[in-house]
């Protein structure tokens, strides 16, 4: 089998075959469709070479972080207004008929 198969007129006759069989309104999507596999397929390959690093050595890389303190509320309780009803819940202005 000769070596120049995709060269010159053979690329030509091949190029014009393509587009007969799809034809030219279907081509850009075509190669969209294939850029998107492709892009697709790159992206799952690095995953799993991700998955395949040990976890262990990923967990022994990251530098240990303190936990965040908690703050307690440390102010006194507030006292009701004279005059105000025994019961706490707030009343708004429209709410209250």
């Amino acid at each position: 089998m000769p070596s120049n198969l995709l060269t010159g007129p053979h690329l030509w006759i091949l190029l014009i075959v393509i587009l007969l069989l799809f034809g030219a309104a279907k081509l850009p999507a075509l190669a969209k469709s294939m850029g998107q596999s492709a892009r697709i397929f790159k992206g799952e390959m690095k995953a799993m070479k991700d998955d395949d690093a040990p976890a262990a050595s990923t967990a022994a890389d990251a530098p240990a972080t303190p936990a965040a303190p908690t703050v307690q509320n440390t102010a006194a309780p507030q006292t009701p207004v004279a005059g105000a009803p025994a019961d706490a819940t707030p009343r708004t202005p429209d709410s209250a008929s």
